[in-house]
């Protein structure tokens, strides 16, 4: 029985170490050969976009104010522009322009459409490049100064809702000095003391997307 036992031993060892040698030979181990499934990975995409953007498109994302309480931002190609955070928005309309052909901020501006004077946001206005994109995000109230020159500049922007903006109105959109359609990047939402969801304020918009290139 002692020897039997002893055989059956040696030969579950010898198997052992056979399979072990098999594994070795034969299977690599290395992080290297390891590959996850797609869905278990996560990509850090610009803007924190849920997919990233194709070879000559801009990535950016644009978010209104929450009623006069939190400020809106603004971001393109990862890089945050306006931001509560930079110190660099403000009361009404949020506006910054970007070069369409390389990505780069030309000009940034803060206009108070409640109690400023309007007359500075034309001249903003009139002054862009062509090519030039225009990312636009409100903050309180964008509308109570908004006269028909401002309208129709936006409008000439590509803007579909800038002729409807009034007082305490959301609204988030890029658009473009040579735009010869409607852009179909804009967010609005009417100031309705039945649907609001502040206390006098519509909720906070959030805009995203990829934005072509102009190539030359």
């Amino acid at each position: 029985m002692r020897v039997s036992g002893l055989i059956r031993l040696v030969a579950f060892v010898f198997a052992l170490v056979a399979m072990w040698l098999f594994l070795r030979n034969y299977i690599s181990f290395n992080r290297n050969t390891i590959r996850l499934p797609r869905w278990l990975v996560v990509l850090k995409t610009k803007c924190g976009l849920s997919k990233p953007c194709p070879a000559n498109f801009f990535a950016f994302k644009i978010s209104s104010g929450a009623a006069n309480v939190v400020g809106p931002s603004m971001c393109f190609e990862n890089e945050i522009i306006m931001s509560p955070v930079r110190n660099n928005v403000g009361r009404g309309l949020n506006v910054a322009l970007v070069n369409g052909t390389t990505g780069q901020v030309l000009r940034k501006g803060s206009f108070d459409m409640y109690s400023g004077d309007p007359k500075h946001l034309v001249e903003f206005l009139a002054e862009i490049p062509d090519s030039t994109l225009v990312l636009v995000a409100s903050y309180d109230d964008p509308g109570t100064k908004m006269n028909e020159e401002i309208r129709k500049l936006f409008f000439n922007l590509g803007s579909s809702y800038a002729k409807e903006l009034g007082f305490r109105d959301s609204w988030v959109f890029l658009g473009a000095k040579d735009l010869k359609n409607k852009s179909p990047f804009e967010q609005f939402l009417k100031n309705n003391p039945e649907t609001n969801k502040y206390e006098g304020w519509p909720e906070l918009l959030e805009l995203e997307g990829c934005v072509p290139r102009k190539v030359y």
